[in-house]
């Protein structure tokens, strides 16, 4: 279950975590930075060595093969959900949020990457993957970072597989809800929600023992077709029957922001693809820039993704679903086609996100017991499988589940990590005039924390609401209450806050003392 840096990379290879070793090493996340004192040497010595030209690729992408890997990366199954973001904000609150939420999510990635080459040339190794740059960020900033290096790796090692362990089991309602819809129209009864997501668990137990990406490789391929139809489909049916978006709120209740900005982030975060990505190309120093593979390909996706938001909500309004397939009518054969599709594309895209939980596990567990390796694997395929499926057995919704792993992990992966592992990456070289830089990350690291707190409060509060748990959660239906709640708790969302906000200043405040005009 490795990965190589081949042209033609499919799309699952795209997110699963490279190793730094630039293939020398058959260690998984290991990466021997140097030393504090050897990063001492002199500027000459840094800037003559050129880790670009050093990384040796047998089959590198060129700039086009990154921007399409990008391109198919990024427009996930989280495309579905944006008309029912829209709905959460309202139609012009939703469209500039957008924007706003897609330039910050972008500089995320953009100064992962900037640091990344940074640090390449100061550790002379020419590519890492996203732990790695966190890992030798810390290790080799500030003295007060290092211990919290490893600390720094574990973190975003689990940030990945919690994100795309939910994702999996988002995934699985996702088919089913689509498959369920078609098969109750034609057999004329409802069918039971939790048992047909456990009908899944064979197939998808099928698909996880799939051995290799060479042989998942055809699987994605169908996927992109399926899903590039039914999103045609999509598009036809929701440019018809358009009403004013006037007539639209234009701004959404305040209570409703958290969950759109959860899952905006959730639908249009990439930070877990740049790295691997960067990684493969023949030219790294275009993944960034102003006209940069990473500028243009977010660029498209921004578009894309306001253009199916605006045209959803307009066309169903207060009826708009968690997912924009489930809202087609079920009596129409082209409809019934849509969702069908999307249910296929999606069960073929369960390999990509499943395969990244997979890699983070297997290399926990490998060579821990006396058994048939070959055997082991297979058994931690079919457990892994069936825990995504049982979540989703537990937790079948789609629009506060696939929020709440948008609000706490590409939140904290995303938006907060990249703040943190910028402003460590240039302690010693300072921030730009009036620190700049230092406030710009403050601000980016605050917007993350609110988005993290706020976001899994909410996606919480609708979990609860929808299967009546709690019926004190379920009352707390504004911000004036939620706080109200909150500042009678014993740890509660204002102390965590405050805490945040109390903290972020001694960091801004050393910042400015450490560092010149």
């Amino acid at each position: 279950m490795t990965t190589n840096g081949t042209s033609n990379m499919t799309e699952l290879e795209t997110f699963l975590p490279q190793d730094g070793s630039n293939g020398t090493s058959g260690a998984k996340y290991k990466i021997a930075p140097k030393s504090p004192t050897s990063l001492e040497n002199g500027h000459a010595e840094k800037t003559s060595w050129d880790p670009f030209r050093e990384r040796r690729i047998e089959h590198p992408t060129t700039d086009c093969d990154t921007l399409t890997h990008l391109l198919k990366a990024s427009l996930g199954t989280g495309i579905l959900a944006m008309p029912f973001a829209y709905k959460n904000a309202g139609m012009s609150l939703g469209i500039v949020f957008t924007l706003f939420t897609s330039l910050i999510c972008t500089h995320g990635a953009y100064v992962l990457v900037q640091c990344a080459h940074e640090l390449y040339r100061r550790t002379r190794v020419t590519s890492m993957s996203f732990a790695d740059v966190g890992e030798v960020s810390f290790a080799n900033g500030p003295t007060w970072a290092r211990p919290y290096s490893k600390l720094c790796r574990i973190t975003i090692i689990a940030g990945l597989f919690a994100a795309y362990f939910g994702t999996c089991s988002v995934y699985t309602v996702i088919i089913s809800e689509n498959f369920k819809q078609v098969a109750e129209h034609y057999l004329g009864y409802a069918i039971n929600q939790r048992l047909c997501i456990l009908t899944l668990l064979v197939p998808l137990i099928l698909l996880s023992w799939i051995p290799n990406l060479k042989y998942l490789a055809p699987v994605s391929m169908v996927a992109n077709v399926f899903m590039g139809l039914g999103l045609g489909i999509t598009f036809y049916y929701l440019v018809w029957d358009l009403g004013s978006p006037w007539d639209l709120p234009q701004v959404g209740d305040l209570y409703n922001l958290p969950q759109f900005f959860s899952i905006t982030i959730f639908a249009m975060e990439a930070i877990g693809v740049v790295m691997p990505l960067e990684n493969s190309m023949d030219t790294p120093q275009h993944f960034i820039g102003i006209c940069g593979v990473l500028n243009k390909g977010m660029g498209g996706v921004t578009l894309i993704y306001v253009f199916l938001g605006f045209l959803g909500y307009l066309h169903y309004e207060d009826a708009t679903d968690a997912s924009i397939t489930l809202n087609l009518p079920t009596d129409e054969y082209m409809a019934q086609s849509v969702k069908i599709l999307v249910g296929l594309a999606v069960y073929c895209t369960y390999g990509l996100q499943y395969f990244v939980c997979l890699e983070i596990v297997w290399d926990a567990v490998k060579g821990k017991w006396k058994m048939n390796q070959t055997v082991l694997e297979y058994i931690v395929r079919s457990v892994l499988t069936a825990s995504t499926v049982m979540l989703a057995v537990a937790v079948p919704t789609i629009g506060p589940f696939l929020a709440l792993i948008g609000a706490f992990c590409f939140s904290l992966l995303g938006l907060i990590l990249p703040a943190l592992i910028e402003t460590i990456t240039f302690w010693d070289k300072g921030f730009g005039r009036g620190n700049w830089v230092a406030w710009k990350n403050v601000g980016m690291f605050l917007f993350g924390v609110v988005a993290l707190v706020s976001g899994t409060y909410t996606s919480m509060v609708d979990i609860f609401k929808t299967y009546g748990l709690g019926e004190e959660v379920v009352q707390l239906n504004t911000i004036g209450e939620v706080v109200h709640d909150a500042t009678h708790a014993n740890v509660s969302v204002a102390n965590v806050t405050d805490f945040v906000i109390n903290a972020v200043s001694d960091l801004s405040q050393t910042l400015l003392n450490n560092t010149g005009n």
